[in-house]
């Protein structure tokens, strides 16, 4: 992992302490083996206690052995429980020392920690990635660029790249990309690459040499989110289940988008997965005092015959995440409290600046700091260049897991 840190912070240090102390230092090897011989089930309860980002890479950069019993842990997606995503700045640099992946030269971009904002962290993202690819998608720790039928999925903080085969486009043609997720890590023998198009939605299984193609009825994918253990396309606003087997298939579920509401909502929605909810969040500009731009959440009720959307007053522990791009992925949090954030709030990750805090709901006032015009910064589109992006490293997922 090549985020900055890792040297200056090492579990190695314990032991030759120890040993300092005891009036008898053994060399440097044998102590380093004698902690490299540790049991994997001793190493799993080890790192089962770790409760800081800082502390998984210094787990993790110990030693070849301890590295492989973090990846062999069962249950990596926890980390994503009890540690909020991190804050990935590719237009902000910071110093590090000349590095490439390989034939490529790698970019160092600020990483924010939120929950320990002075430790300074860095990824390194390959130079030509971020001038040269266009920004498709981000999924499972990995950054999905694309450009004229290229594709690459880059890890976010290691660099490393998979290429696909070529998509099936024509030799000038250069596609804009609307929506590229992973189903499944990058390493699951499962996982699928899906990119859409405006005309057409593209699948392909990860390691095979060639795409499906299903072209779209109406429009380009806007976003695909992991519900329930389904797949579920949001395309001009309505939703379909997609399904990859035994062919690639788009079904629309029923829905009431504007039942017994007073004005028309979903100007720009997003959706989000928040515990068991579905959720789309939209925002209206308010003309009145207070906040001046209200964020809402509907949950999806399929409880009725179609499902409607329903207002969600208040989401109590929860916190929501999300980007400026319109492909970069949402996350939701519960009791950011442990951390020092704040329930019933959107963190918005902004180009210029960090971040800025919004409250939901009802909580849009209680949040609003009227000396400041953060709030009136929320805005999220199509970019063809990576833009500030909440990210949780690819080390936190297992096979199976969500986005």
């Amino acid at each position: 992992m090549t985020i900055e840190g890792v040297q200056q912070y090492s579990i190695m240090q314990s032991p030759s302490k120890v040993s300092e102390a005891s009036g008898s230092a053994p060399p440097a090897t044998s102590v380093i083996e004698g902690w490299a011989e540790l049991p994997e089930g001793l190493l799993h309860s080890i790192v089962a206690l770790l409760g800081s980002f800082l502390d998984l890479l210094a787990f993790t950069g110990t030693c070849h052995s301890w590295r492989a019993a973090f990846s062999s842990y069962p249950s990596k997606s926890n980390f994503r429980t009890i540690l909020p995503p991190l804050l990935v700045r590719p237009n902000v640099r910071v110093k590090a020392p000349s590095s490439s992946n390989g034939h490529r030269k790698l970019r160092s971009c600020e990483v924010i920690d939120l929950a320990n904002r002075n430790t300074p962290l860095r990824c390194q993202i390959p130079q030509e990635t971020l001038q040269r690819m266009h920004f498709a998608g981000s999924s499972h720790g990995q950054l999905i660029c694309c450009r004229r039928g290229y594709c690459l999925v880059v890890d976010v903080f290691t660099g490393a790249e998979v290429s696909p085969p070529r998509l099936p486009f024509s030799e000038n043609c250069d596609e804009f990309y609307y929506c590229g997720i992973l189903t499944a890590p990058i390493t699951s023998p499962n996982s699928h690459l899906i990119i859409s198009t405006q005309s057409s939605l593209f699948d392909w299984p990860v390691g095979s040499d060639s795409w499906s193609e299903l072209k779209l009825p109406v429009n380009q994918v806007d976003q695909i989110v992991e519900f329930n253990g389904q797949l579920i396309a949001v395309i001009e606003y309505s939703l379909y289940t997609l399904q990859l087997a035994p062919i690639l298939r788009l079904e629309k579920i029923k829905t009431l988008w504007w039942d017994n509401m007073n004005e028309c909502p979903y100007m720009r929605p997003w959706f989000v997965v928040c515990g068991d909810m579905l959720l789309i969040v939209d925002h209206y500009i308010s003309f009145s005092f207070g906040a001046p731009v209200l964020y809402r959440p509907y949950r999806l009720d399929m409880s009725t015959k179609p499902a409607k959307w329903v207002e969600v007053k208040k989401l109590e522990n929860w916190a929501l995440f999300i980007g400026g791009d319109a492909r970069s992925p949402p996350f939701s949090f519960k009791n950011p409290e442990r951390w020092g954030g704040r329930s019933n709030c959107l963190y918005y990750a902004h180009y210029s600046q960090p971040l800025s805090l919004h409250g939901l709901g009802d909580d849009a006032d209680a949040v609003w700091d009227p000396n400041t015009d953060d709030n009136l910064v929320f805005k999220r589109n199509w970019y063809r260049q990576l833009q500030a992006l909440w990210v949780y490293p690819s080390m936190f997922y297992s096979e199976g897991d969500g986005q």
